[in-house]
């Protein structure tokens, strides 16, 4: 499918990123039309690229515009009201032919139910689950994993991969309808625990007596290695680019983090999969959310949660 206009509906920290890359990337003949309830927000990114992002007032003018839509939503209720609602939603525009791509980390019901329902109003209308992993950062850079719920023979893939490769630098089809959300809540509860084991790891070390620059580079170089570790290291000043070296602002909140750990332990549950430590993470986030240390701070602050030193420098 050729397209010649996209949407965008979800201009938040990551949602912004994503507008800017394709603005960046895009063609100039092709309109981006955006729409967000912060209005301010979409009227800045509207006046920054006056010749080719256009404000809306409704998601219902942005698919009435649009070949293909994006949206970037926090929460399931919040794809349920931009897709579904009976006023000025995504499903009371003509939807004829249309490609609608829903990159928000939301429960596979509410995928499952958007989709249903969206085919039943309009049978040419395609919706696919693209969640997508790598923060603000990530999306910034155009470097975000983006896990597609369908196969590489569908006959939309390459007008998708083209698009998504705009905003990320490994773009995979998951399988089918949803699984790109399975691979997504999988993923998310990885890095969440990885993210405590790392934060414990480093303070054990550093009350141990290692230098905390030391004791990086050790886990680097052993079997500890991970990604937390090496770009988005929880102990302030060990990664300069990363939101724990600048006072946990930006990055993965910590209150999103436990929103998907959350959806990851119901999944789980739902497909009989044991998790050992999926009570213990849960409640690290959830108390780290509450604390009003951490609230509104990227997720690694469960470092500080946890009583980790900051000022060790």
């Amino acid at each position: 499918m050729s397209y010649q206009s996209i949407g965008f509906i979800g201009v938040g920290a990551m949602g912004k990123e994503m507008v800017v890359n394709l603005a960046e990337k895009l063609p100039r003949h092709i309109p981006i039309y955006i729409n967000d309830v912060n209005k301010s927000a979409t009227r800045e990114l509207a006046a920054s690229y006056s010749n080719s992002i256009i404000a809306c007032d409704t998601a219902h003018e942005v698919a009435a515009n649009s070949d293909v839509v994006l949206t970037m939503l926090p929460e399931g209720r919040h794809v349920r009201s931009v897709y579904l609602d009976s006023h000025g939603s995504i499903s009371s525009a003509s939807l004829c032919g249309k490609i609608l791509i829903e990159c928000s980390t939301i429960d596979t019901a509410t995928n499952h139910e958007v989709r249903s329902t969206l085919q039943q109003l309009e049978p040419t209308a395609s919706f696919y689950d693209a969640p997508v992993s790598g923060g603000v950062l990530g999306a910034r850079k155009a470097t975000l994993g983006i896990f597609l719920g369908c196969d590489e023979k569908d006959p939309n893939f390459e007008t998708l991969k083209a698009v998504l490769s705009m905003l990320g630098n490994n773009v995979i089809a998951c399988g089918g309808p949803s699984l790109g959300l399975v691979a997504k809540l999988a993923n998310n509860y990885l890095s969440g625990t990885i993210a405590i084991a790392t934060s414990e790891a480093m303070n054990m070390g550093m009350l141990g007596g290692m230098n905390a620059h030391v004791l990086a580079q050790v886990i680097h170089a052993g079997s500890g290695r991970n990604h937390i570790a090496d770009n988005f290291n929880p102990v302030p000043g060990i990664c300069p680019e990363a939101p724990s070296s600048h006072g946990y602002e930006g990055g993965f909140k910590v209150e999103l983090m436990k929103k998907d750990i959350g959806l990851a332990a119901s999944m789980a549950e739902r497909v009989g999969a044991r998790l050992v430590l999926g009570k213990s993470c849960l409640e690290t986030y959830q108390n780290a959310s509450q604390d009003p240390r951490c609230q509104g701070l990227d997720s690694r602050v469960v470092y500080r949660y946890l009583g980790g030193q900051e000022d060790w420098e």
